[in-house]
């Protein structure tokens, strides 16, 4: 009989956010598949469910390119899907960690794609997404009454990044440690720097927060970055 295959968003990263459906599955678990990039060795999603996990489990870290293009490094991906899949057949239920929400910009979303027309049962569960957790632990109403609210990765090309800002009241900005200077430069071109706030690794021991970002603007920034804002 084949076993389980559970999607489990962590939160951004304090284990204390992770749901009581997110700990019940990872105790279920016999295996946990931990994500990281090439450059790194370790896994933070890992780290944030370590509290939660049994004696016994069985890591299993696999590597995922970050990459633009999905298509560009097939291989790496088949090959990730192939040793999930063996894990499963065994009879071994099987957990992927993903930080924030499994659905929300992330490393799962092409795993799901790859096995869910295999026979194999799999049951996603939602995570806190780092903003959410910014509001609230930084006191910032994300949206309210009828403000339009559009959540923009800092890696899309420039004109689209500024025809959102033009249309939105209050912004989501993830992904900006590439593009920091220029995101700051684009929120203030459209009346956003003002309020802005921007997290590093939220929840985490070594976070960071930024309240001025035109003053800290040239600051290299943690991957794990997320700027909010509102207009004046």
């Amino acid at each position: 009989m084949s076993g389980m295959f559970y999607g489990i968003g962590v939160g951004p990263g304090d284990p204390e956010l992770l749901t009581v459906k997110a700990i019940n599955a990872i105790k279920k678990a016999d295996v946990l598949i931990a994500p990281k990039t090439e450059k790194n060795d370790g896994s933070v999603a890992l780290s944030i469910a370590k509290p939660y996990l049994r004696d016994d489990i069985e890591i299993v870290y696999q590597v995922f390119p970050m990459v633009k293009g999905f298509a560009d490094s097939t291989d790496a991906w088949e090959a990730n899907k192939k040793e999930i899949l063996e894990l499963l057949k065994a009879g071994k239920n099987v957990a992927f960690l993903t930080l924030g929400d499994p659905m929300f910009y992330s490393t799962y979303i092409y795993i799901y794609r790859l096995l869910k027309d295999e026979e194999v049962t799999i049951e996603t569960i939602p995570g806190i997404p780092a903003f959410c957790a910014i509001g609230s632990h930084a006191g910032l109403p994300i949206v309210e009454g009828n403000d339009i609210l559009s959540v923009i990765p800092a890696t899309a090309e420039p004109e689209r990044i500024k025809k959102a800002l033009e249309a939105s009241d209050n912004v989501v900005l993830m992904k900006v440690y590439k593009n920091f200077p220029e995101v700051a430069d684009m929120l203030a071109e459209n009346g956003l720097a003002d309020k802005a706030v921007m997290l590093s690794r939220c929840g985490l021991p070594d976070e960071i927060r930024i309240d001025d970002i035109m003053a800290e603007k040239e600051k290299k920034v943690n991957y794990l970055s997320t700027i909010l804002s509102r207009k004046n």
